[in-house]
């Protein structure tokens, strides 16, 4: 078996679990494609000596021949460790060293367990959709897509910023706000849901559309299905507005038309026996918990 390795940073206590994460890849003779800079910290920082074969810089070297690619941080680190699979059709496994951890939902109490039913390949594989993002009159970004959300936002702290929004070519709204997210499912429980947007299920074919502060308090978060293409003008004071795709951001010039549609390829995730997204629900958003019980 080979696989990739990828983080950033880690708290001090999070070294006993790497310790025993690296322990098992190496007993199990695991080929390990680590990732440069998460190893410089773990050996200068956290004073460890992780277990590997080869190192990766970026996705320009990485060897894209292996069977999954272990994210260790938050879901932060589980988005750029995106960027560097790429469409290379790599299953991304999350190990959470950080708060919430929506993608990355492995617990460090559960990674010993979710290492033997990965390497017995007791699994099953979840499939989420990614926006492909292109820019009208503007250069695109190196990887142009996104797997939570594409937002676009205004520049300044006054003026808000006057959206327009086609589904495919039909006018949907002109959205006099702060900003408009567009959501996948699996960003419907990131940008999206912190400021009211719905919760869908990661398997659901669909988008969310939420305006940030709209003007108009009518305007409320759309579900769409994600066979359109949604289509973005922006009209504002100013002469350039922001656009993020996940935690990626650039200014745009004001006369550029945003384009986004459902990328060709999916990113897929493990989902071990027992972990279901609703049982992620309960457990990340504590439903169903009462002092009073």
């Amino acid at each position: 078996m080979k696989v990739a390795v990828f983080g950033t940073t880690v708290s001090d206590s999070f070294t006993p679990v790497l310790n025993e994460f690296f322990g098992f890849l190496k007993a199990n003779k695991i080929e390990v494609q680590l990732f440069q800079p998460f190893c410089s910290f773990l050996t200068d920082e956290l004073k460890t000596e992780p277990f590997y074969t080869s190192f990766f810089n970026s996705y320009r070297d990485f060897k894209n021949n292996c069977d999954y690619i272990f994210s260790v941080g938050g879901d932060g680190t589980f988005l750029h460790s995106v960027l560097n699979i790429r469409n290379f059709d790599i299953p991304v496994v999350g190990v959470n060293s950080g708060r919430l951890g929506f993608l990355a939902d492995i617990s460090e109490d559960q990674v010993h367990n979710a290492l033997t039913q990965i390497f017995n390949r007791n699994f099953t594989l979840v499939e989420r959709t990614m926006l492909e993002v292109n820019f009208k009159g503007q250069e695109n970004l190196d990887f142009n897509y996104a797997l939570n959300e594409i937002t676009v936002l205004k520049t300044d702290t006054s003026s808000m910023i006057n959206i327009y929004a086609y589904l495919d070519k039909e006018l949907l709204n002109n959205y006099w706000a702060d900003g408009l997210i567009i959501a996948t499912p699996t960003g419907s429980t990131a940008y999206s849901l912190s400021v009211g947007g719905p919760i869908i299920t990661p398997d659901s074919e669909n988008f969310v559309i939420t305006p940030l502060a709209p003007h108009n308090l009518t305007v409320r978060p759309l579900v769409v299905p994600d066979n359109y293409e949604i289509k973005l003008k922006v009209e504002g004071r100013g002469t350039h507005f922001l656009t993020s795709l996940d935690f990626r951001s650039v200014a745009v010039d004001l006369s550029t038309e945003i384009k986004v549609k459902k990328a060709r390829f999916k990113l897929k995730t493990v989902q071990l026996p027992g972990q279901t997204f609703f049982s992620t629900l309960r457990n990340k958003l504590m439903w169903g918990i009462d002092k009073r019980n």
